[in-house]
């Protein structure tokens, strides 16, 4: 059933996703795996697989496997070699001292001050979304997000002047986006 619904859901954002534009899917090693190969056979192309190494992750309270320290974030592309996706190189070497980004990407988990508002069991840090965001957008791109949760890409596609359009079924993660929203406007 997981994978039925992964390979719908990815099959819709292809749909709507521009012949150059591309796909930015976070997911722990419980759903990661069907996501990439959800990915290949609804014909996209893999681009990147992104480590997010969490330097400050919960401990594991089972104390019966390692901590889970990271996350796998894939960045993917129609698979139509007619087309290039927009990848902003110059800037993320820049961001990153002059020297080329790599693909593991070392970042806190999400700072307690971008939870005041409330929270999201799977939240992401604001400058996770950044560098997503930065890597391969313009100023006034659109971006949707499928799953919105507490409204971070949107919070970051607004600061960075991009469109933005988030779907979420659950009423009370769209009322913590609003807060989120209103709060960072007043910031």
């Amino acid at each position: 059933d997981k994978h039925i619904f992964n390979k719908k859901w990815i099959r819709l954002c292809k749909e709507v996703l521009k012949d150059n534009g591309t796909i930015w899917i976070s997911g722990t090693m419980h759903n990661i795996y069907s996501i990439g190969m959800a990915l290949e056979e609804e014909g996209f192309k893999i681009i990147n697989n992104i480590t997010w190494k969490k330097l400050n992750p919960p401990p594991n309270i089972s104390c019966r496997a390692f901590v889970h320290s990271t996350e796998t974030i894939l960045w993917a592309m129609k698979d139509d070699k007619k087309f290039k996706h927009k990848f902003n190189y110059k800037l993320m070497r820049e961001l990153n001292g002059n020297k080329q980004m790599k693909d593991v990407w070392e970042t806190s988990l999400t700072k307690p001050s971008e939870k005041r508002c409330g929270k999201h069991p799977t939240q992401k840090p604001i400058e996770l979304l950044e560098k997503i965001i930065l890597s391969s957008t313009d100023e006034n791109d659109l971006i949707l997000d499928p799953f919105n949760g507490s409204g971070t890409t949107g919070i970051v596609a607004s600061r960075l002047n991009r469109k933005y359009i988030g779907i979420e079924q659950e009423k009370e993660y769209l009322d913590l986006t609003i807060r989120r929203k209103e709060s960072d406007k007043n910031e």
